[in-house]
């Protein structure tokens, strides 16, 4: 969502927090800004709609030149009032408060009718203004900043992270989290915040990532933590094993296309130290893991777009293999309804990020309700250092690397490698899973590097069929047992970054109701793997085809789907099994929908509407 840079260093900040920006892009933004504070101790500021290079042209084409050695820079996602200058961050009150913001400020029109009667003039429409104003009230009775801001966000609900500096209290940044992720970098060359590690990685790979409830007081040479209860604390600091190299293209056009072929390795890394020649360690979820899986009767995933679907797949295997009652919900649902919680769950999240807020906070409402009982939580996310891994008892890094493009594929793949994983461990802890399902299933994971980079010679044929949806506006994608649930995640992908209006369905419910769709202008794209339903899809093919559409099929090269006139048939690979399947066959489905963008001339890494890491509701 929303991305925040700040500073303050012995030199010129400005192009530290505009190449900081920069690498924050990936998140989703509609527009951008910075303020500097002057040697004249006047806060000055340059703002801007669409790109970051946009804010680059409004700096140089301003009469007075942004220099300074602190500010604060943010990148916008729109969420009270429309994308705008007005509306960009910083925001500043009375030339002595300037905020950047990440999150959502939920009682802001009580906070602004208050701030209205004391006499505040509001310049925007965002919630963001609140702050500003509440913390400037606060410098009233305050003799510091610091102290200002502590006041100030007593009377905020909702979730925020914070940057806040002031010409009345120079020579230092306050930062603040609650529900949004911040990070304080430590540097010789002084001291920064970021929303995300990756925009300060070209100054320093030394980090303290502030914890919930936490507000700091930055200076050139010191950084004081303050917790919830007003407490000074020590934060321990990180080194990033990031490097800034992994977050650029490369030779690739995009980073989508660029993580699509990084597959192999990242599963590579996912499956390193985590199995051994024939067998999967649980040591690997946390050491308490095989304890809790023994006592687990009942699983519950929580997730969001694509790692729901991630989920999805997993109920399939989790009741397959390890024979455990499994249910998956969308974590904005869960989150806000009174679900019966039964003893000796266990609650998996999956998040790219491990910030997606509507994920945390279901989690958050699990731990709350379950006191009393025998309940355990795991996630399975991307982040080392993120929230989902600091509130939940166990933890599955997936290794994937930086995934710079909004539409996830890399973290999809190695979230689906993670929770086949999952699955025999907990089907081995139940003797649901011999030592030769066990040995086959490893040997299939193995083969996964390999069946990936046969798949994506396919990229030729996939790249000339994506020229004939140049006119198209509507897709179908179709799908039986796990098949369905990557055909969601075909459907997704396609939406996400073509704006094809593309929905999946189980290729057995057609004649329920989707079948009314299907016409000439309406391709269906449909997954057939060779499994036991291969003769069913078979028929269910038949039946499109009847109605008139093009069909597209991927399939396995063993499962010989007869020919018709206007199908296009891709085979993959063969010889797949249950855990391989799902996975690969994920594979073409990511390059089609990367060169149909390509062909509708789309923003593929950035499209509209959208943000890499969701962390407000």
């Amino acid at each position: 969502m929303c991305g925040i840079v700040g500073g303050i260093c012995n030199n010129n900040i400005t192009s530290v927090l505009v190449d900081g920006l920069k690498r924050l892009e990936y998140r989703g933004y509609d527009s951008a800004g910075v303020v500097i504070l002057d040697k004249n101790n006047k806060l000055n500021r340059a703002r801007s709609v669409g790109k970051v290079v946009n804010l680059e042209n409004s700096i140089k084409e301003k009469q007075v030149p942004l220099n300074g050695t602190i500010g604060i820079a943010h990148t916008r996602w729109a969420t009270h009032g429309e994308p705008s200058s007005r509306n960009a961050h910083p925001h500043i009150c009375n030339h002595s408060v300037s905020v950047v913001h990440n999150g959502i400020i939920e009682n802001f029109l009580e906070l602004k009718t208050q701030q209205l009667t004391q006499g505040y003039n509001f310049t925007s429409d965002t919630d963001t203004e609140v702050i500003a104003h509440a913390i400037h009230k606060a410098l009233e009775t305050s003799n510091t900043l610091l102290g200002a801001t502590q006041k100030a966000i007593t009377t905020f609900e909702g979730a925020y992270g914070v940057g806040v500096i002031s010409p009345k209290d120079p020579g230092r940044i306050i930062a603040a989290r609650s529900g949004s992720p911040l990070v304080i970098g430590l540097s010789d060359k002084g001291n920064f915040i970021a929303s995300d590690q990756m925009a300060l990685l070209d100054i320093t790979k030394n980090f303290i990532f502030l914890e919930e409830g936490d507000i700091a007081d930055i200076t050139l040479s010191s950084v004081a933590i303050y917790n919830k209860d007003g407490k000074q604390v020590e934060r321990a600091v990180k080194t990033s094993k990031l490097k800034s190299g992994q977050t650029s293209k490369g030779e690739y056009d995009h980073y989508m296309l660029k993580e699509i072929f990084e597959q192999p390795q990242a599963i590579r890394d996912t499956l390193e130290s985590r199995i051994t020649k024939d067998s999967v360690l649980s040591s690997a979820f946390g050491h308490q893991a095989k304890d809790i899986f023994k006592n687990t009767k009942h699983i519950q995933i929580i997730a969001c777009g694509t790692s729901y679907n991630a989920g999805l797949v997993a109920k399939y295997w989790l009741e397959d293999i390890a024979k455990i009652p499994t249910h998956i919900e969308v974590a904005s649902e869960y989150r806000y309804r009174d679900p019966i919680i039964l003893d000796n769950t266990l609650f998996v999240t999956i998040s790219q990020s491990g910030e997606t807020a509507d994920t945390l906070e279901a989690l958050k409402a699990v731990k709350k309700r379950s006191k009393g009982k025998c309940i355990h939580t795991l996630t399975i996310c991307n982040s080392a250092e993120s929230s989902l891994t600091r509130e939940s008892e166990l933890t599955f890094l997936t290794h994937a690397g930086p995934e710079i493009g909004v539409a996830s594929t890399k973290a999809f793949t190695t979230q689906l490698v993670s929770l086949a994983l999952l699955s025999v461990a907990v089907g081995r802890c139940h003797k649901q899973v011999s030592k030769q399902q066990e040995a086959k299933i490893v040997e299939g994971l193995n083969r996964l590097p390999g069946l990936i980079t046969k798949t994506l010679e396919q990229e030729g044929p996939i790249k000339e069929l994506a020229k004939t949806f140049k006119d198209k506006f509507n897709a179908i994608f179709l799908g039986r047992g796990t098949m369905h649930a990557i055909a969601m995640e075909g459907a997704l992908k396609l939406k996400e970054i073509s704006y094809i209006h593309s929905e999946a369905f189980p290729a057995g419910e057609l004649k329920h109701g989707p079948i009314a769709l299907i016409d000439k202008d309406t391709p269906v794209i449909a997954i057939a793997p060779n499994d036991q339903l291969l003769d069913k899809l078979k028929s269910n093919l038949q039946e499109v085809k009847s109605r008139g559409s093009e069909m597209i099929v991927f399939e396995d090269e063993a499962a010989k789907v007869a020919p018709m006139q206007g199908m296009t048939i891709i085979p993959t690979t063969t010889d797949l099994g249950r855990i391989t399947a799902p996975i690969i066959f994920t594979i073409p489905l990511q390059l089609l929908s990367y060169h149909v963008a390509l062909i509708k001339g789309t923003d593929v890494d950035q499209p509209r509407n959208l943000a890499k890491s969701v962390t407000v509701e």
